[in-house]
Order: structure tokens, then C-alpha cells, then sequence
């Protein structure tokens, strides 16, 4: 039985309840009358719901395509504005006692090199981070109760905003570790991160078990409840996603979107953030044995369909995918990407990028300078911000302020004074004029001459030495 307000994973993610919202969008995508309700709903930016949206996600009619890319492209720019939050992923432990088919850190991969970083192994590695001028991580870490317990990722945390080297600091831990118990959660929480993420990798239980063979990742209702324990271990800020690839897309992007009306339902707080990772060759692991794999051109329709229903999220795409897609999906609504990404444990000290402990290959080989220049050459600023998180705009609190479109006030300075340190610090000489330009250029689009005022200020502040400036 569907219920968004139950705490039971098959009742808010109910398989029966995702079948008739696939058949409902299969019988009215070609209504064009209703998807053009749809879309005028969309326009409201309040979202849409999950069936809603899988009509227009099975919509074929290409003048409606164009329009539902159209939308979410705005729908970016009134939410989230030409600013692209930049992080890096941290690889703590490949140390795994699960028995995942898709990943190369499953227990029965013998001939991966099984590594755990040392406290002084993650300095370097923050160092090496700080370096390039990164300010917010994401740390990873394979489920291993006796190499990777909760004790370890507290540690890990507390050293890594320990860390600070010439002008660099990390200001923001975000963590994508198992599920767990509240109680680590709550932990988790006093440890000061960022965002709990969790892919859920499939939301097709039969198919969920399959993939998940061995181990404690097996039990999918305890895997899919896991944001409700977040959220009661004081977590506000969660990050959902599913690997496209391991189950038919339409029925992942009908279930992640229930997964959203869940969270919303019961916590009032939706996701802070969706990522959309597809499906890589990684060692011992071949995605051309998953037979669902989507094309470039439906990633991108997923993830406009995603930013029309749920317009406040933060969408993620990291260095998984291409310069080429990250460059169509940023402009139809992804707001972060990774930058200079090494999938392997202790992947930042080597100079040469190591392949022997890599959870994926990446695609987008280029350095965080190149990525900041690309983005910035297209019109983009690149983000180093952590304000929100740090000054306790989280959970309701950032959602009414986004919903509101009032966060852009923050935001957008905080932006541009966080790319200012960039450019000072870490950039090439000609990052740094396509920089100086840009901001020059968009201190005009503040709307408060007070704000305009202040940041001019700062920025000449910054230029002197100072630095970690916020609204």
C-alpha cells in the first residue's frame, strides 16, 4: 500500500505504485493537452509529483522536449543562478564487506589493492586538495565495521578540518558512507559535516537483492530508510541518488522522486541534494553486463525532468562523465560537479593518476584550474561557498530559503568572493583574468547596492590576504 508518510520502505517506495505510474505515463505521453498541464504546473516551480513528472520523462513529441529543457534551464537560473558549486570526492578505504556486483570494491575482488589511509596519509591528501584550491569534500569509504568503523570517519572528519596549509582550509565535510544507526548519525552530525549521502542505488527491490547478494548492503529496507534515521540522528541535509544503468531509468526516476515526496512528507525537508551517476567500467567490473544503460540524450532528459519536479534540490554530476555531458546536463540543471576527481585511496599525492585502487574510471581527466577556466569561459562562476552550512542554513531553514528564491542574496556574493580567493591563490594567469572579468562583471547583478557595496570591499580585502569573508 503507497504511503509517503510511512516509515516502512515498501510503502513509500511501492513497487506497485511505480508499475502504475509507468503505465499511467505510457498512456498519456502523447497527451499533449496534459503535458502541457504538466509543464504549466512545472512553471509554478513548486514541482511536480513523481507521476507527473514520468509523463514527461515517457513525453516523445520533440517540441515538448524542447520546451521541458527550456523550463529547466530557467528553473536553474531562478533557483540556483549561473553559480556551479565545485567539490572533490576523498577516498578514505576501499576496505569492503559487501558482495556489490557493480562495484570493484565487493569482498571477492581479490586482485584490487586493498588500501585504508592513516590520519597522516589523509593530511596529505588534504594538503594535496588544499592545493588545488578545493574547499569542500565529499569523503567515501567501503563498508567494513572493523578497517572503516564510525570511530575511523569521526577521526578522519576531525583531522580533516584540522588541516590548514598556506590559505587553504576545508570548510566542508560532506560524507557518502553506509547506512547506519541514528545513534551514529547523531554522531556524524556533532562531527560538524555537511550533507549525508546515499545512493540507493536501485530502487527495484528484487533487483536491489540481486546486485547486493552478501553482506549487510543486502537488507534493503534497512539501506532504504536510511535518510529517515539520518534526519532523526539531527542530519537536515541529505543527498539521495540512484546508479542509472542497474534498472530501468523510468522506473529509478519514478521511485527517487517518491523517495523525495517521503522526505518532504514526513521531515518537511526534501533532499538537499540528487546526484545521477551512470554506470562505469571500473576493474572487475563491466558496465556492458548491466543491459540497461541510457544514452547521453536520456541522461540529459532525466536530469531536466528532475530539476522540473523538484526545483529547489542541488543536483550533482561528477567527473564520471565527459567534459561534453557535464557541459549539456550543467546548463539543464546540475549545480555542483566535481573537479580534478581521483576515484582511488590516496589518489591526490601521486603525481601520476593511480588506476590499482580507482572505484570508476573517470571520464573528465582535467585539473580543477582548467574546470574553474572552462566554466567560467561559458558564462558560469564557479563556487567555492560553504556559508549556508556554516552559518546554519540548513535543512528547513536553506529550503525556505531557496523555495523563496532568497538565497540568491547569499549566495551569490558569497560566489563571488569564494572564486575571488580562488583566483588569488591557486589560479593560472589566465583563470585569473577570465576571473577578475567575470566578477567585475557580475558585482552588477547584486541586487542591493548595500551588498554591491560590501563586496567590493571584501574583494579588495581578499586581494590583500584576507580571507573567508560571508553573508
Amino acid at each position: 500500500m503507497y504511503d509517503p508518510k510511512s516509515l516502512k520502505a515498501e510503502e513509500f517506495i511501492c513497487h506497485e505504485e511505480v508499475l502504475e505510474s509507468l503505465k499511467y505515463a505510457d498512456e498519456h505521453k502523447n497527451d499533449l493537452e496534459l503535458v502541457d498541464r504538466i509543464i504549466e504546473k512545472a512553471k509554478l516551480r513548486k514541482g511536480l509529483s513523481h507521476r507527473e513528472a514520468s509523463v514527461l520523462l515517457a513525453c516523445e513529441n520533440e517540441e515538448k522536449i524542447n520546451e521541458i529543457y527550456a523550463l529547466a534551464e530557467q528553473i536553474k537560473k531562478d533557483f540556483y543562478g549561473n553559480r556551479i558549486v565545485m567539490f572533490a570526492p576523498l577516498y578514505l578505504s576501499n576496505y569492503c564487506v559487501n558482495g556489490c556486483v557493480y562495484c570493484p570494491y565487493h569482498l571477492k575482488n581479490k586482485h584490487i589493492a586493498r588500501k585504508k589511509l592513516t590520519q597522516d596519509e589523509i593530511k596529505k591528501e588534504v594538503i594535496a586538495l588544499q592545493d588545488m584550491g578545493h574547499k569542500r569534500l565529499a569523503i567515501e569509504a567501503g563498508e567494513d565495521p572493523v578497517n572503516n568503523p564510525i570511530e575511523y570517519i569521526l577521526e578522519s572528519i576531525k583531522t580533516i578540518y584540522s588541516i590548514k596549509h598556506k590559505n587553504g582550509a576545508i570548510r566542508r565535510v560532506n560524507v557518502n558512507i553506509a547506512a547506519t544507526t541514528v545513534e551514529n548519525y547523531r554522531k556524524l552530525k556533532e562531527a560538524g559535516i555537511g550533507t549525508y549521502i546515499l545512493f540507493q542505488e536501485t530502487y527495484h527491490k528484487q533487483s536491489y537483492e540481486q546486485l547486493h547478494p552478501t553482506g549487510p548492503k543486502h537488507d534493503y529496507a534497512y539501506h532504504t530508510e536510511a535518510m529517515d534515521r539520518a534526519m532523526q540522528g539531527g542530519i537536515d541535509d541529505v543527498g539521495l541518488g540512484v546508479l542509472f544503468g542497474l534498472e530501468l531509468y523510468r522506473y529509478e526516476f519514478a521511485a527517487l522522486l517518491m523517495h523525495a515526496e517521503h522526505l518532504e512528507a514526513v521531515h518537511g525537508v526534501g533532499p538537499h541534494t540528487i546526484s545521477v551517476p551512470r554506470i562505469k567500467h571500473a576493474d572487475d567490473i563491466d558496465p556492458n553486463c548491466f543491459d540497461n544503460s541510457i544514452s547521453d540524450d536520456i541522461f540529459a532528459k532525466i536530469c531536466a525532468c528532475i530539476r522540473v519536479a523538484v526545483p529547489y534540490t542541488g543536483m550533482i554530476i561528477s567527473t564520471r562523465e565527459s567534459a561534453e555531458v557535464r557541459e549539456k546536463v550543467i546548463k539543464l540543471g546540475v549545480s555542483q560537479i566535481s573537479g580534478a576527481s581521483r576515484t582511488s585511496v590516496g589518489g591526490y599525492c601521486e603525481e601520476e593518476r593511480p588506476h590499482d585502487t580507482e572505484q570508476f574510471d573517470v571520464s573528465d581527466n582535467r585539473t580543477l584550474d582548467e574546470v574553474v577556466n572552462w566554466l567560467m569561459s561559458a558564462g558560469y562562476i564557479p563556487s567555492f561557498c560553504t556559508a549556508c552550512y556554516r552559518e546554519g542554513r540548513t535543512g528547513d531553514r536553506f529550503m525556505s530559503l531557496c523555495k523563496s528564491g532568497q538565497i540568491q542574496n547569499c549566495c551569490h556574493p558569497n560566489a563571488l568572493m569564494t572564486l575571488k580567493e580562488y583566483l588569488c591563490d591557486y589560479a593560472s594567469d589566465d583563470t585569473r583574468k577570465i576571473g577578475n572579468e567575470l566578477i567585475e562583471k557580475e558585482i552588477d547583478n547584486i541586487g542591493k547596492d548595500k551588498v554591491k557595496d560590501i563586496v567590493r570591499e571584501r574583494l579588495v580585502k581578499i586581494e590583500n590576504g584576507e580571507r573567508d569573508f560571508r553573508f
